[in-house]
């Protein structure tokens, strides 16, 4: 009879195979590695910048030299920008037709999925590789509707460049953090969509990142906004084979949530685990409209990410749900921020953590109550899961409380896989791998429930619940 008590709890890490394929690096134009005003000035010109951008790229790589890095969070010494090239033009100019896209570029995207996802689930699809937008399309019933989604670099161009530049970096100015002033100087690519008054755009829009030059960064820009009492559901992808040197992802995201308007913005995150992913998203939401948030965080070596909300008219609302995956040498520092500047506002966090293998996970969040902020609601959960000994579990929160007709909440909670539970699932049958399975599934469910059905699949696949041994 086998002994239940000399058996150890353990969960496999994540299987990366599908995503750590690389390509021959074939890049038509990228700048030297460093940061100066020259390579900024560099970047201008390769792309075509008008000369407001240009300036703004100078003041913002002035801002960066002149910042400290965070005091706070994880360690960053492995990251040296003086290595990082921050501009790597693939190969090609951006395509409408899948069929004209690059063979070694389209072989990339067709193993990770995405023309069979645009041709299933997706009302339009963008795909950056490297530092440029290589594809973008949008189905004509939904561009019929008004909708636009292209390229930020097209848009800055065309009929739409003054929106662009009011809302360019206004939610998230270079002087916010040293990352956010990096962005500023060297940002390529990224998508930019616009959802007129009262249009709901009922299937996903989804952009996907691919970064495959070895040492680079990707810096690409989302602007999204959606008009008065209009939806929107925008998913976002990402994935790096892994190298042996850093490569960095500084990323913006910022969503303008118009009155009466809802979003829902979906990430699914697996970087390489030499990447830092210092990503910064924000969104902005006026009276009675609505922000979701719905992420899976399963990459990088190091995280800081936390997406924020500015519930900036009355009765604007927040929702964050999120879970994190931490596996051997991964520090994940994680979390969400929510400002409440209005009365009758409400916030909901709920997050989840896994962590083995020595991988770390910290929780960080803010939450702002104003003066002016009468009668808000907010309430923010966090749960852990470590599966061994090695392994750490932080919890970090911020309550900022200036209005004392605020009504908020807070809940931790950081535990490791019931041996009891684990004894009784197996008593009734299943084998110590499915009661393992059966656990941190139900664990992972509230966020995977949230995902379309394929993005809750894939998450599945990256948590990858494969378990080996038992109790002890």
């Amino acid at each position: 009879m086998r002994s239940f008590e000399q058996k150890k709890t353990q969960v496999d890490d994540i299987d990366r195979s599908m995503y750590d394929f690389k390509d021959k690096v074939n890049a038509s134009f990228e700048v030297k590695s460093g940061l100066t005003p020259e390579i900024v000035n560099q970047i201008s010109v390769e792309k075509n910048d008008p000369e407001w951008m240009r300036l703004f790229r100078l003041k913002s790589l002035k801002i960066y030299n002149e910042m400290p890095l965070p005091s706070w969070g994880p360690p960053l010494d492995g990251l040296d920008i003086g290595h990082i090239v921050t501009y790597v033009r693939p190969n090609t100019e951006m395509r409408s037709k899948w069929s004209d896209v690059p063979d070694d570029i389209k072989n990339t995207f067709e193993r990770l999925g995405i023309p069979q996802a645009e041709r299933l689930s997706l009302a339009g699809v963008g795909a950056q590789y490297d530092s440029e937008v290589v594809y973008h399309n949008v189905r004509a019933e939904v561009a019929a509707q008004g909708v636009v989604y292209t390229d930020i670099e097209s848009a800055m161009h065309g009929k739409y460049a003054e929106m662009v530049r009011k809302h360019f970096m206004k939610l998230v100015p270079p002087t916010d953090h040293k990352f956010a002033a990096l962005h500023g100087a060297v940002w390529s690519g990224g998508s930019f969509v616009y959802v007129p008054p009262g249009v709901s755009v009922t299937i996903p829009l989804q952009s996907y990142f691919r970064l495959n030059a070895p040492g680079a960064g990707q810096f690409e820009h989302t602007l999204i906004i959606v008009d008065k009492g209009a939806y929107l559901h925008f998913i976002e992808g990402c994935s790096a084979p892994k190298y042996n040197v850093a490569n960095l992802h500084a990323g913006c995201v910022e969503l303008f949530v118009g009155e009466n308007a809802r979003m829902r913005y979906s990430t699914i995150e697996n970087w390489s685990k030499n990447m830092y992913n210092l990503n910064t998203k924000r969104a902005r939401v006026e009276k009675g409209g609505a922000i979701e948030w719905v992420s899976g965080s399963f990459g990088s070596n190091t995280s800081c990410l936390y997406p924020m909300s500015v519930l900036q008219g009355e009765g604007a609302r927040a929702e964050f749900t999120g879970i994190t995956f931490a596996g051997k040498g991964q520090n994940l520092d994680n979390g969400a921020k929510v400002l409440h500047l209005a009365p009758h506002t409400s916030s909901r966090v709920s997050t989840k953590s896994i962590s083995k293998g020595g991988g770390c996970c910290t929780y960080r969040s803010s939450v702002v109550i104003a003066p002016q902020a009468d009668h808000c609601k907010s309430s923010v959960s966090c749960e852990s899961l470590m599966l061994d000994s090695e392994s750490r579990s932080d919890t970090i929160p911020v309550m900022d409380i200036r209005n004392d007709e605020a009504d908020v909440g807070h809940e931790a909670k950081i535990g490791r896989i019931s041996d009891t539970a684990i004894f009784y699932l197996m008593s009734r049958g299943l084998s110590e791998d499915d009661a393992r399975s059966i656990i941190v599934s139900g664990f992972a469910e509230p966020i995977s429930r949230e995902l379309p059905m394929e993005y809750a699949v894939e998450m599945n696949n990256l948590i990858k619940l494969e378990m080996s041994g038992s109790i002890g």
